[in-house]
């Protein structure tokens, strides 16, 4: 068995919540701004779906299902095979143009790593990653949210 680590990391995007919900809600186009998310494809039940990570050398591979969707405000999930993970990611309103998004993560060490890796250290590196990585998903929004854009146009429509 090996050790749970969590990492919560948080944004503002210039873009009303339910324009921030509509991109998030586009798993399959989480490559884009998830540098190490290589993949993420919808099965059948449109609340599973399959993700490979690969990141330092490392590939992981896992089934999630969407466990909580409440539209435009908070979306949950946990692994349901392969690399044990839970999370979650909330919107905030803070006004009519202005969205806080939080993101939590958790996930478990595979016991081969965990003697091998300081969490601390592992966890400060995980945390940077997922922090740009908000950050890039932010710059997506507010650039695909301007005057003219159109989200579908760029393929980033939830449908």
């Amino acid at each position: 068995m090996g050790r749970w680590l969590e990492h919560s990391v948080t944004t503002e995007i210039q873009a009303p919540a339910d324009r921030v919900w509509v991109v998030w809600s586009d798993l399959e186009a989480m490559p884009r701004w998830m540098r190490w998310i290589e993949s993420v494809k919808t099965l059948d039940d449109p609340d599973l779906t399959d993700w490979t990570l690969a990141a330092q050398g490392f590939r992981f591979h896992w089934k999630a299902r969407i466990t909580q969707r409440v539209e435009a405000q908070q979306l949950h999930w946990e692994s349901v095979g392969g690399l044990p993970t839970r999370g979650a990611v909330r919107f905030y309103p803070q006004g009519p143009g202005c969205t806080t998004v939080r993101l939590s993560v958790s996930y478990e060490l595979p016991g081969v790593l965990a003697p091998l890796m300081e969490p601390t250290i592992l966890g400060g590196i995980v945390t940077k990653e997922l922090q740009a990585n908000l950050d890039r998903f932010r710059d997506l929004v507010e650039i695909s949210s301007g005057p003219g854009a159109d989200l579908a146009a760029d393929g980033l429509s939830g449908d």
